[in-house]
This record gives C-alpha cells, sequence and structure tokens, in this order.
C-alpha cells in the first residue's frame, strides 16, 4: 500500500510538490517520483477557464479538476481550496467534496471573497474568529483524519508578520494539521515562522514572488516540511509553447525547435496509448 501524505509528514521526511494544473503536467510529475503534487489553483484555473486567480471560478469547477486529477494520480495531492467558496456550509460541502474526489489534502485560506493569488497586492483577509470557524468545520467534515486540513493566512502582506503568526496559531488551536504562512518577504521572517510552530509548515515557492525562492535543504533548516512550486510547471510551459508558436509564426514550419519537443511516441505512451494497443491487439480478429 502506497504510503499517504500523512505518514510522510511524521516520518519528517521533506516534501517537494511541484505544481499541476492539468492532466499533460499530472501525468509527467506523476511517475517522476515526488512525495506529492500540488493542484495550483492559479494554473488550473488558467487552464481550465483561462481567467486570472481572482475567485472567479466555482467550487464546482475545481472540484470537477479535482477529480479528474486524483483519479489518474499515483502521487498524493494536495489541492487548493481557495476559501471553502463561501461561508461555513460551503466549507463542510468544500472538505466533504475535495475528500470524495480524491485529494490528500485541501488548503484553505483567511482571505475575503473574491480571493487573489497569494503573491500579487490588495489581499485582504476576513477577522481570524470567521477563519477559526471555518478552520474547525473544515476538521469536523472530514471522513478520515488522513485528509489534512492546510489552514493558510494571507495577513503577512497587509496586517504583517505578528497578525500572521497570531493567526497561525489561532488556526492549530482549531486543529489545522499543516499551517500555511503566505509570503514572508525574507530569510528572516521565514525563520521566525519556523520557530514559532511545532505543525508542519508550508513554503510557497514562487518565481519573482515576494518569497525567498530557496532549495529543500534550506527551508528544512528553516523549520518547513513542504515546499509547493505552483508556478514553475506553467511558467515552463508558456515559455516553451511561445517559443515554439513563435517559430511556427516566423518560419511557418516547427523545424527550427524540432530538438525541444516532446518525442511524440513517447507523449502517445504518456498519454496511455501503449494500453490501447495492447488492447486492440488483444481483440483483434
Amino acid at each position: 500500500m502506497a504510503e499517504s501524505l500523512k505518514q510522510k509528514l511524521q516520518r519528517r521526511r521533506f516534501i517537494v510538490a511541484p505544481g499541476v494544473f492539468d492532466m499533460i503536467s499530472l501525468r509527467i510529475a506523476d511517475r517522476m517520483g515526488f512525495d506529492a503534487l500540488y493542484m495550483t489553483g492559479y494554473g488550473t484555473v488558467a487552464s481550465y477557464l483561462g481567467l486570472p486567480d481572482a475567485g472567479l471560478a466555482t467550487y464546482t469547477d475545481m472540484v470537477d479538476r479535482l477529480e479528474v486529477m486524483a483519479k489518474a494520480a499515483n502521487t498524493p495531492l494536495i489541492a487548493d481550496g481557495d476559501t471553502g467558496y463561501g461561508g461555513l456550509l460551503n466549507v463542510q460541502r468544500t472538505v466533504r467534496g475535495y475528500e470524495a474526489a480524491g485529494a490528500a489534502a485541501i488548503q484553505i485560506e483567511d482571505q475575503e471573497f473574491p480571493k487573489k493569488c497569494g503573491h500579487t497586492l490588495n489581499r485582504r483577509v476576513i477577522p481570524m474568529e470567521e477563519m477559526v470557524k471555518k478552520v474547525k468545520v473544515a476538521v469536523e467534515s472530514r471522513d478520515s483524519s488522513d485528509f489534512l486540513i492546510i489552514a493558510r493566512t494571507d495577513a503577512r502582506t497587509s496586517l504583517g508578520l505578528d497578525e500572521a503568526l497570531r493567526r497561525g496559531e489561532a488556526y492549530a488551536r482549531a486543529g489545522a494539521d499543516i499551517l500555511f504562512i503566505e509570503s514572508p518577504e525574507s530569510e528572516e521572517e521565514m525563520a521566525r515562522i519556523g520557530r514559532t510552530f511545532d505543525l508542519p509548515l508550508v513554503a510557497n515557492m514562487v518565481e519573482k514572488g515576494r518569497t525567498p525562492l530557496l532549495g529543500a535543504k534550506r527551508l528544512q533548516e528553516l523549520g518547513f516540511s513542504i515546499a509547493i512550486f505552483p508556478a514553475t510547471g506553467f511558467l515552463a510551459a508558456g515559455a516553451a509553447l511561445e517559443q515554439a508558436y513563435q517559430a511556427l509564426q516566423d518560419t511557418g514550419s516547427s523545424e527550427p525547435v524540432l530538438g525541444e519537443l516532446y518525442d511524440f511516441d513517447r507523449f502517445s505512451r504518456l498519454m496511455g496509448f501503449e494500453q490501447v494497443w495492447e488492447f486492440e491487439r488483444a481483440h483483434a480478429d
């Protein structure tokens, strides 16, 4: 039986979780041996709806995508649950839906609705007491304690680190399994976060975001347990697509980028055509 995300954290195993945002990114990352994958809200909304991560995707949009991804993944999948998509009843529905869809953990944040990406400006947070209730409802609503509740606060950017730490402590008391203090702005702040909490901590590594971009060894030294890299995949895909499409526009051919492309036969196997071919051979006349 595969080791769960909870078991990996209990063994003090540092977890690097790449962001996955569609089925291609999920299939590639799932076969590479990561301890967990992170279904990024930003990337999923961008790839599925072509919209910014600004509270425009609904619970139904996200849980539908999650179910498709989780069914295809052999790796534990951490899923972005935004604000829980509303009030306390919505949080209950979201937690139950995400757990049933196959996520290993759900991340819920204390932003006002409509929420925004955690490394953009003009984010505002709800009163701490409201988020404490959300965390309590989330914990009560799950069927299994193996389904982990990640409580995220976005208070650092607008209200300062002291308030973010105060909120983290309150969310821990409310029963959160993992804490996510979003957008610390220096290694000193990250070290202070690591010293403050005994629970597993998430570090959000966004390239050119508000937080220093650090490697797994340094993050573990600072007291973190999980590093998510939500944007790495879709930024890489965007750069590669732009390069390939520019070559088509400039030359009328893909020849200039042929050496940069994924091998077609290998990609077909990645998508499962090998099983199709085996089925066809087994049932050939």
